[in-house]
């Protein structure tokens, strides 16, 4: 049983600030991160060592140990690419990754994200494959499979916005966000797609749908959308949001085309 205070804690705001009983917790792989700072506090190989111990591979720790030294400016996002890609070198196991993916721990479904992500040759079974990864509940597990799959996306992007358009009417809004935010434009700490830069309107397909969504966590990603393409095509942002205006005269609407315009807006 997990204690009371450390189900219902806070994340910390500063690494000096955590509790080290969170951390020892975190290394056993038995709570989620709540935040940045848990994250970049939990030893990726000490609950790699556990987490591999449960799974009967103690002797591939070694393999995931000289993968994460080699390299030359390791940080926790680094570590959880190596640690999922090397993981991915040693096992196509299915059964692995069923127990890994459903894992209480949000960095081992991390990796088996990276993991899984690099067995599908074909954008079709890569994003198919990504969805419950999309899906999770934890942010952190959300945004690695936008790591894990962007760049593969863009180099198939007529496939990828097929697809993901389809995800637009999903019920779950964790998926319909990722239609979005996976193939924005410009984006956060991720690969820019120049297509969408010089051409944005090859992105309708997937935000019309979403143009005035129930959900802040998908018009948040809708109005970033907009206002990534607004840095190289102001022009056709102020049209798309000067249509929707007229089109759908909801607060949603409303909020996403405010979102949209805001660098337009600073420049004036």
């Amino acid at each position: 049983m997990i204690p009371e205070h450390i189900q219902n804690r806070k994340g910390a705001r500063s690494l000096k600030d955590l509790n080290p009983e969170v951390i020892k917790y975190l290394n056993k792989g038995l709570i989620e991160t709540k935040n940045l700072m848990e994250w970049l506090a939990t030893d990726q190989l000490a609950l790699l060592k556990l987490v591999l111990h449960n799974l009967g591979k103690r002797h591939w720790h070694t393999d995931f140990e000289v993968a994460v030294n080699a390299q030359k400016k390791p940080t926790a996002n680094s570590n959880t690419k190596v640690i999922g890609e090397t993981l991915g070198v040693l096992t196509s196991d299915m059964s692995i990754y069923k127990t890994l993916k459903t894992h209480t721990s949000d960095l081992v479904r991390c990796w088996a994200c990276w993991a899984e992500s690099t067995h599908h040759d074909s954008v079709t079974d890569l994003i198919k494959t990504m969805q419950p990864y999309a899906a999770d509940t934890h942010f952190g597990v959300r945004e690695v499979v936008i790591f894990a799959s962007k760049e593969r996306m863009i180099e198939d992007l007529d496939t990828a916005i097929d697809i993901l358009s389809k995800w637009t009417s999903n019920e779950d809004e964790n998926i319909r966000r990722f239609a979005i935010e996976s193939l924005r434009p410009v984006g956060v700490w991720t690969k820019k797609i120049p297509a969408f830069q010089e051409s944005p309107e090859r992105g309708l397909p997937l935000l019309e749908p979403l143009k005035s969504d129930a959900s802040k966590y998908v018009r948040d990603s809708v109005g970033n959308w907009l206002n990534d393409a607004s840095k190289s095509r102001p022009d056709w942002v102020k049209s798309i949001c000067s249509r929707w205006e007229k089109e759908s005269k909801t607060k949603e609407t409303d909020y996403i085309i405010k979102k949209g315009l805001r660098t337009i807006e600073k420049k004036k």
